[in-house]
């Protein structure tokens, strides 16, 4: 008598593609709460984007990987932190000489816009590929050369930066669970430039 073969049981697609939307809501809490030192957010998304590579590929996870990626990423992360509030500060001093109407103020005005969002896409695209024992500095430079050549790929990233600061502007708490939608937008963008 032979065998009847069990098939695996799959989820229906709705309920796959919803989980996932509900996983990156999750994450989205999980980033905020790392980022409360203020300049832990590079790590916590570098946790978050990690989480969703894995839960993207049925691998499992949870608070507890997450939690020890985002120790690991912690090492060189903070560095990576402050350097980025170092760019803002520099963005914000750009703001002020336009403001104030010194020479040159609107020139110097955008490109410290333009820097600063090439900046962030990069940091954003960096903590998408982040893996225990991966160098912040050299992950940035691929990451920096990542959003030149892929322009497409780096203006999805600043749409959903975009819409982050409008939930936040709109809704304060809605900031937060967008925040792991970031997170799987710069997955997504990294995992289509890998595949081109």
């Amino acid at each position: 008598m032979a065998e009847a073969r069990v098939r695996p049981r799959r989820e229906p697609v709705f309920a796959d593609r919803f989980g996932i939307f509900a996983e990156c809501l999750l994450t989205g809490v999980w980033i905020a709460v790392a980022s409360l030192g203020v300049v832990t957010y590079p790590a916590a998304f570098a946790a978050g984007a990690r989480h969703l590579r894995r839960r993207t590929a049925h691998r499992g996870g949870g608070w507890r990987e997450f939690t020890a990626d985002f120790r690991s990423a912690l090492r060189g992360g903070w560095a990576v932190g402050v350097a980025g509030w170092g760019a803002a500060l520099l963005a914000w001093a750009d703001v002020q000489a336009v403001r104030a109407g010194l020479p040159g103020g609107p020139l110097a005005g955008a490109v410290g816009l333009f820097a600063l969002i090439g900046t962030a896409v990069a940091g954003l695209r960096a903590a998408a590929v982040w893996a225990p024992g991966e160098r912040w500095r050299v992950l940035l430079a691929g990451a920096g050369r990542r959003t030149v050549r892929d322009p497409a790929g780096s203006f999805l990233l600043v749409g959903g930066a975009v819409l982050t600061c409008c939930s936040a502007l709109l809704i304060a708490p809605l900031a937060v669970p967008v925040s792991g939608a970031v997170a799987a937008a710069a997955v997504a963008v990294e995992e289509r430039y890998r595949r081109r």
